[in-house]
């Protein structure tokens, strides 16, 4: 197997949720020493430095330096972002059912396909916020637990003969998944926060709060007659995540400053101090290009020579829906990385913008596929767009095509993958 498919399955497995993606990524420039430094300080660095800055230990922002001022060079910047459908917990979560039988209660975090996380093997994952110094200082904890937890049960057909005829779902009653049998109602309460505390070795009564999400803990894989497909959990869009940090990690010294942007908060609308709508990333640009003794003209000078490439997935020609698609651009799995395009700017991409993709992917000997939404389907926006509204820069939406997108469960390409970390590569360069 192909060593960057192999740590792409690795970086998926151990990123079930967007804090451990940030983290798992945090590991991964460390590794390729990219130096952390904190956005509550200043910011200090030279040609041809490497560093990163998160934020809310869900979004990560990793720059390599280039020589020359950036208000001479621009940026040239990927996007991608952490977060996927599923579910969170909420607080109070234990819920004691007939015959001792404990479930969670848990709201649905974006848009997931919800039929397909019934009858699997789940976890839990997320961040634990306990008590620090002093209250306006707690401190953050990760947790995730590698074993079987829950299971979120379907009815029997016997129940509901109808089932396989469609079935609308209540995702407040039928969602909701079961982690244990209890003797005792007393056993009960406060289970999660007990279960949570043993794993951190920590005592219950410091756990202030907590960001707890479900994952599918079945492990990432290849499949098919030469393995030429992915099947995973959060592809969407943690292999575009993946494909910029492979791109970022490997740039050599060059004259322009790169930078791989990943977000969080795409799936709910990126409307957050960590998401694509905050100006959290164009904060950060603009106190480089000062610190390099520019003003505010500077910095509008260097996003005007900037391009940005977002990444985020496609929708991928489904073999048994194809009147579904655009009649005639529907990107194949293996055909290549989709140039994203909607006339109603739901992309940011233009002709200009796709023709410099289109470009990229020339110089990088990898084929390249369009993607447009059927014009009776109503298609979603993404990080492009939105971060416009932060920064008035050029760029291209873009994304490999995967099939069952947002199911617990997705499918993609190898071919695409390694083409696309390719086209990002050669971008960078």
């Amino acid at each position: 197997m192909n060593d960057q498919i192999k740590s792409l399955l690795t970086f998926l497995d151990n990123s079930p949720c967007n804090f451990w993606a940030v983290d798992t990524i945090k590991n991964i420039l460390g590794s390729n020493k990219f130096v952390e430094k904190q956005l509550t300080e200043k910011l200090t660095f030279a040609p041809g430095d490497k560093f990163y800055v998160t934020k809310n230990d869900s979004a990560v922002f990793a720059f390599s330096v280039g020589k020359r001022p950036i208000a001479e060079t621009g940026f040239k910047i990927i996007t991608a972002h952490s977060d996927s459908p599923g579910f969170r917990i909420k607080p109070h979560p234990e819920m004691l059912s007939d015959g001792g039988i404990v479930k969670l209660n848990t709201e649905v975090y974006g848009g997931p396909i919800l039929y397909t996380w019934f009858d699997r093997p789940l976890s839990i994952a997320g961040r634990v916020i306990v008590k620090g110094d002093d209250a306006l200082h707690p401190h953050t904890r990760l947790v995730k637990f590698d074993r079987p937890l829950l299971s979120i049960s379907h009815l029997a057909i016997h129940f509901n003969r109808a089932v396989n005829e469609g079935n609308p779902l209540s995702k407040q009653k039928d969602m909701l998944p079961i982690i244990a049998k209890v003797n005792d109602a007393l056993e009960a309460h406060n289970m999660l926060l007990n279960l949570v505390s043993e794993q951190l070795h920590i005592v219950p009564e410091n756990i202030l709060d907590f960001d707890l999400l479900l994952y599918d803990t079945e492990k990432a894989c290849t499949f098919g007659l030469n393995d030429e497909f992915l099947s995973a959990g959060r592809l969407d869009d943690l292999s575009m995540a993946h494909a910029a940090i492979e791109a970022i990690t490997d740039v050599a010294d060059g004259d322009a400053t790169c930078v791989a942007a990943i977000f969080d908060n795409e799936e709910t609308g990126s409307g957050t101090k960590q998401g694509a709508g905050s100006p959290v990333l164009a904060n950060v640009l603009q106190r480089m290009v000062e610190l390099q003794g520019g003003d505010f003209d500077a910095f509008c000078r260097a996003v005007s020579r900037s391009f940005m490439i977002s990444a985020d997935n496609a929708h991928a020609f489904h073999p048994n829906y194809g009147e579904k698609y655009d009649p005639t651009n529907h990107p194949a799995l293996g055909g290549g990385p989709c140039i994203k395009i909607n006339s109603n700017c739901k992309y940011m991409t233009d002709a200009h913008s796709a023709s410099i993709f289109k470009s990229l992917c020339l110089d990088a000997g990898v084929p390249y596929q369009y993607f447009v939404n059927h014009s009776d389907v109503a298609g979603g926006s993404t990080l492009g767009n939105i971060l416009t509204g932060q920064i008035d820069i050029e760029g291209v939406d873009v994304g490999n095509p995967l099939l069952a997108m947002h199911s617990v469960r997705e499918t993609g390409s190898v071919d695409d993958h390694l083409n696309m970390i390719k086209v990002f590569k050669k971008f960078f360069a």
